[in-house]
């Protein structure tokens, strides 16, 4: 303690006896610099040291949230952690960013090695969080859902476009704020990426990199830019899944730039040496941070070719060939006598449809089979075709629903125009030619098997095809096909059960309540989208935008099928106990509706980041209005902010008081059957536990050098549901 208030404690012992921390009002000596716990009165310093340790007060599991590696290595940590709390939480290392490796293959070694360590002591484990729309490998999840790329010989194999639209999905930036788009500042009025370095440095310190680009190992490439900037400048390509990652161009790293366009290409012809792909996926990488200066590079021009590649063929209707042993998406509107995907009788592959006609059939309608919508592109010319055959001589057609010309006249087989075809015994090839194509409505269109004109006729249909003529589609020769939003949602929902069905399935023995879904609801109360977020961060994904307001619903029925029974199932967000409530009314009523569509939610954790200023009626209503769902109910990350890495005195009182009145108005509105328990977030006030999360703040109930602070009075005090200090005897020892 510094000398002034040493000397002061003393003589008011000498006038009280002692140092009356209800009458006190201590403050800081503005000569000595910003109070620290030391600095605390020393009978409330004595008193705090005297407290038990806090599970050794709460009724209910006492959990926090902690940092793995922590705990792993600094024994301070790890024996606070040990004897404080029933449970743990891992801050991130259980995130599907964390444990989802750039294949889709998850990484338990690391977690299993903590969790061995946690059980061991006797700790319980708390699983978060499965479904989030932060912290994901969002870099993977958008490769599983990336428009397909086909080029044909001689064209580019990049899709431009994230760049163009100034989104950078799926692009890794660093030195962010320093790239922007610019429209109509590339070459012929086009895009351009807006480059600035401030301060010379490393290549890579500002660096643009591409996601994966498929590619063909041992095939050549030729990559190639427009580039210029403010003044002299110097840039570098470095690249990933190459023969050479860091080619010199013209006998140099670093190539020049100036106020002039100039092109830069690399490729085996112009740097006298091999240019291949090792790999199936390569990146390239803009390495502008060696000198300072802006940058511009001509996004139109950014080109990557694969000077092996053949013409390739794109066939637009998914699961033409019904390879995938069923319909898939296809709808057997009219299903006559019966509509299979069977082994026999194909045409090529392992399966065809088969179609029979029932005894009554008549009209072409009587038996229908329907794609699902293909989104072509207006004004384009493509083939549409098929093979068929049948069990007798039968008759069909195919109607385009979506079309202008819905039920084309057309010489199918040369036989003169007409709506239907014949077919017979043995496999006939339809072929037809769609060109100019005009939409009645909409942008897709459908291919709608009309077989029921003849009763009694089984047909077999293979090899469904929809290829644009020329093979490409832009003048570059190359087709990039977006994917359907039901096949997107195929995909997603795919990596979802993945990863719940690996998670649930891994900890069973080991993890008794998941997070199953975290942070759904907008503070209005509506389900959150990213469909608005104009620059999402690098670990961002909304796996509500690709599976609808229905995504919680499939989290939870997958982790209730691989949790043991007594494992329970939350739903978790935060700032409930903020505003009008709005968001908390949001999170009760989605539930309902999850319950509704067969969902069961055992409970409702509340986040409670709390602040000095936060509202204390709020706090009571958000637990009077979560008691009365009848779930069970979490604190499940409560930390109080203070405002500063270094409080007053009186902030340490006033953080005190809101812990303790928080566990206080938890005990008070939450039965004793709904109290699942209360998790504060974080051990200690340390740098290291802070560099991502409140780095500019002390929440904790420790201080950054482990000793106890206020906090932790007031906390242990509500969790008795007393000043537990009152009970203390004996005279103070200075």
């Amino acid at each position: 303690m510094h000398n002034g208030l040493l000397m002061a404690c003393v003589l008011l012992l000498s006038m009280l006896g002692a140092c009356d921390k209800n009458k006190m009002e201590w403050g800081r000596d503005p000569r000595y610099g910003q109070v620290t716990m030391a600095e605390l009165p020393l009978e409330l310093r004595e008193a705090i040291s005297r407290y038990d340790v806090l599970k050794s007060y709460s009724d209910f599991t006492l959990g926090v949230g902690i940092d793995f590696a922590l705990y792993s290595s600094d024994q301070t940590y790890r024996t606070l952690v040990n004897e404080n709390f029933h449970e743990v939480v891992a801050g991130y290392e259980m995130k599907h960013g964390s444990m989802v490796g750039a294949d889709g293959a998850i990484n338990f070694g690391p977690v299993d090695a903590v969790i061995d360590q946690l059980v061991a002591a006797n700790l319980r484990v708390y699983g978060h969080t499965l479904v989030w729309h932060q912290n994901q490998n969002a870099s993977y999840l958008n490769s599983l859902i990336a428009p397909t790329v086909v080029p044909a010989a001689g064209g580019s194999v990049l899709d431009v476009s994230p760049l163009a639209d100034g989104s950078f999905s799926g692009w890794s930036r660093n030195n962010a704020g320093g790239m922007t788009l610019v429209d109509n500042g590339g070459l012929s009025n086009g895009p351009a990426l807006r480059l600035e370095v401030t301060a010379a440095g490393n290549e890579w310190d500002t660096q643009l990199m591409s996601p994966g680009i498929p590619a063909t190992a041992g095939h050549r490439y030729e990559i190639s830019f427009w580039i210029k900037s403010d003044g002299p400048g110097n840039g570098r390509m470095s690249f990933d899944g190459m023969a050479n990652n860091y080619p010199w161009l013209n006998g140099a790293a670093l190539f020049e730039t100036s106020g002039v366009w100039t092109k830069m290409t690399y490729s085996t012809s112009t740097l006298g040496a091999d240019f291949t792909a090792t790999a199936s996926t390569i990146k390239l990488a803009f390495d502008l941070g060696k000198v300072p200066g802006v940058y511009y590079v001509d996004i139109n021009s950014i080109s990557v070719i694969d000077e092996d590649a053949a013409p390739t063929e794109y066939n637009h209707v998914p699961n033409g060939g019904f390879e995938s042993g069923s319909l898939g998406d296809w709808a057997a509107l009219n299903p006559g006598a019966g509509i299979e995907v069977v082994g026999e009788d194909v045409h090529a592959g392992s399966y065809a449809v088969k179609m029979t006609t029932s005894a009554t059939a008549a009209n072409a309608w009587d038996l229908q089979l329907e794609s699902p919508g293909l989104p072509l592109q207006a004004g384009n010319d493509y083939t549409f075709s098929f093979y068929v055959k049948s069990s007798v001589a039968g008759q069909g057609r195919v109607s385009f629903p979506g079309l202008t010309n819905q039920y084309p006249w057309l010489d199918w087989r040369g036989t003169g125009a007409g709506e239907s075809f014949t077919t017979g015994t043995d496999w006939s090839l339809i072929s037809v030619d769609l060109d100019g194509i005009a939409y009645s409505s909409g942008t897709s269109v459908k291919l709608s098997f009309d077989f029921g004109y003849l009763p009694g006729v089984t047909y077999y249909i293979d090899d469904i095809k929809v290829v644009e003529k020329g093979g490409g589609g832009s003048p570059g020769g190359t087709l990039i096909i977006e994917k359907t939003p039901e096949e997107k949602k195929q995909l997603i929902g795919g990596a979802l059960e993945t990863w719940i069905t690996a998670m649930v399935s891994h900890y069973q023995g080991s993890v008794h309540a998941w997070d199953v879904v975290n942070e759904p609801m907008t503070e209005s109360g509506t389900l959150r989208t990213g469909a608005n977020v104009v620059d999402p961060a690098s670990d961002e994904f909304y796996w509500q935008d690709y599976l609808g307001e229905d995504y919680a619903v499939l989290a939870f029925n997958l982790a209730r099928k691989q949790a043991k029974p007594t494992d329970k199932l939350f739903i978790n967000d935060y700032n409930l106990e903020s505003g009008s409530l709005a968001k908390l009314d949001g999170l009760i009523d989605y539930v309902n509706y999850m319950e509704s569509q067969g969902a069961a939610v055992d409970g409702i954790g509340t986040q409670m980041h709390l602040s000095l200023s936060s509202n204390r009626d709020n706090i009571a209503a958000m637990f009077e209005k979560l008691a009365a769902t009848g779930k069970l109910i979490k604190v499940s990350e409560l930390d109080i902010q203070v405002g500063t890495t270094s409080p007053t005195m009186e902030q340490y009182a006033e953080q005190a008081a809101l812990y303790r009145y928080v566990v206080e108005m938890y005990n008070t509105h939450i039965p004793k059957e709904q109290q699942f328990g209360i998790t504060v977030w974080g051990i200690s006030d340390n740098a290291q536990e802070h560099q991502y999360w409140l780095p500019e703040d002390a929440p904790n109930l420790w201080d950054q050098n482990y000793a106890r602070k206020h906090a932790y009075k007031g906390f242990a005090d509500g969790l008795a549901g007393r000043d537990v200090s009152e009970e203390f005897s004996g005279e103070l020892e200075y």
